[in-house]
């Protein structure tokens, strides 16, 4: 290891990119992680942090930027934290996220080249999302140059945070990730309450009302639910707010006033009051048709989840069998599923989404899923007596809990469908299911084009 300090600078050349979107670099062999860069940049780099295996660090200068980088479309790209890979051309994107599952798996799984698949790339790389949350922030982050510029003033601001900063936000104007019309919300959405007088909520002293603006979009509609997340009931000065967009917006369908009153800086409401309109939006995918209300988890990119879910259904192969949906959400695998089982059953601790998946059950006229509410781990043990041929299992980031993984041994299903975002705890689950399972397929899918994030779907067969 070599002789490091706090805040030393050494000159880096990048080598490879880890998940999380860091730069890998090697000094005698050492790894340094450093933030913001690709392989083939050339930094000057200051050490913030020392570990026995590794270090890590940030860029105070580019010595040579890699070739692999272009001109990013959008004007904030340097100071947003949305989509740091947007100056990355996009199939040298989809060869770092395949690189990493593989090489994840390969280190921690065991797993062969062969059986990783070419990634399934995203059929839209701008306006894809149909979700985004925006931050209000009483003045807005100001670059190094403007602020040289003394006749530059930090304003009210409506957008996405600086990386590293959960209290700056940069001002925000036109989002490659959204639609047009998502866009223009957006921005007169900021006009609005920069001119209303409402006072702006800070998230150090706990003061203030104005917290988020989230903007849900149905692609097969293109109806906009608007979501105004307030530390206080606003209901009632909202309204020629509400008035507005009527008049300016037609797509606008529905405007809910979200109300968190607590301290935690996330866009989830304990509450939320139906100003105008739909209470939900309905999105189709494939020939099943989804309600969306203002906190359903749906996934944010509605086409390529239909190519998700259409792999999904080909890697499980379903016929007339009884099917597991462990972590199932929404139910939105499950119902993709329900044609060709017997019976579905669907595994889920969110209350909220058990309720949101029986009604899509409903609204799709299918009678064989059964939604089941509570902690998958005692759950699943419950259930033994109608055990599975086929188990989907999309966890969430941390993956699966080890007492599942067991029960999961001892009901042995057939066939297993892993489905996850993180590579990582993928490779270790996949690992535990070694001994019983062999890995047929890896099927990396892009849901986020221009972001570090990768989603895969694993086939394994028992033994």
């Amino acid at each position: 290891m070599p002789k490091l300090k706090k805040r030393q600078q050494v000159e880096l050349k990048i080598e490879k990119v880890a998940f999380g979107g860091k730069g890998i670099a090697f000094l005698d062999d050492f790894v340094i992680f450093v933030e913001r860069t690709v392989p083939g940049d050339v930094v000057q780099a200051r050490i913030k942090k020392i570990k026995k295996s590794f270090a890590e660090a940030y860029p105070v200068e580019f010595i040579q930027r890699s070739p692999l980088r272009g001109k990013a479309p959008c004007v904030h790209f340097e100071h947003c934290g949305g989509c740091r890979w947007q100056d990355i051309d996009y199939e040298e994107q989809l060869r770092f996220k395949r690189a990493h599952v593989l090489e994840v798996l390969k280190h921690i799984a065991g797993i062969k080249e062969t059986t990783v698949e070419d990634i399934l790339p995203a059929p839209q790389i701008f306006g894809y999302r149909n979700k985004m949350e925006f931050s209000f922030a009483e003045k807005g982050w100001l670059t190094p140059e403007e602020l040289q510029n003394e006749h530059i003033q930090k304003t009210f601001a409506l957008g996405l945070h600086v990386p590293g900063y959960f209290d700056k936000v940069v001002n925000i104007e036109y989002c490659h990730l959204q639609s047009e019309e998502m866009n223009a919300v957006l921005n007169f959405s900021r006009e609005f309450f920069s001119a209303s007088g409402i006072p702006v909520y800070h998230p150090r002293t706990h003061q203030g009302i104005l917290r988020f603006l989230v903007l849900r979009q149905s692609f097969s509609t293109g109806k906009i639910m608007v979501i105004l997340v307030t530390a206080t009931d606003l209901s009632e000065e909202l309204s020629e707010y509400v008035e507005q967009l009527q008049k300016k917006f037609p797509l606008v369908a529905s405007v809910y006033n979200g109300i968190n009153s607590r301290p935690a800086q996330i866009a989830a409401a304990e509450t939320y009051l139906l100003l105008y309109g739909e209470p939900v939006l309905y999105e189709k995918i494939g020939q099943f048709q989804f309600e969306i209300s203002p906190d359903s988890f749906f996934q944010t990119n509605t086409l390529q989840a239909k190519n998700l879910y259409e792999l999904i259904h080909q890697y499980a192969g379903v016929q007339d069998d009884i099917v597991w949906d462990l972590y199932s959400g929404t139910g939105s695998i499950a119902i993709y599923l329900a044609e060709q089982a017997r019976k579905v059953i669907g595994f889920e601790i969110v209350e909220k989404a058990v309720e949101d998946a029986r009604r899509n059950a409903d609204v799709n006229g299918i009678s064989n899923c059964e939604f089941v509410a509570g902690d998958v781990r005692h759950l699943v043990g419950d259930y033994k007596h109608v055990p599975p041929r086929v188990l989907i299992c999309d966890p969430p980031r941390s993956g699966m809990h080890k007492d599942v993984v067991k029960t999961i041994l001892e009901i042995a299903p057939q066939r297993i469908i892993y489905v996850s975002c993180n590579p990582a705890t993928m490779a270790r689950d996949i690992a535990l299911l070694a001994g019983a399972y062999n890995v047929r397929k890896v099927h990396p899918v892009d849901m986020f084009p221009h972001t570090y994030h990768i989603e895969s779907v694993v086939q394994l067969e028992r033994q």
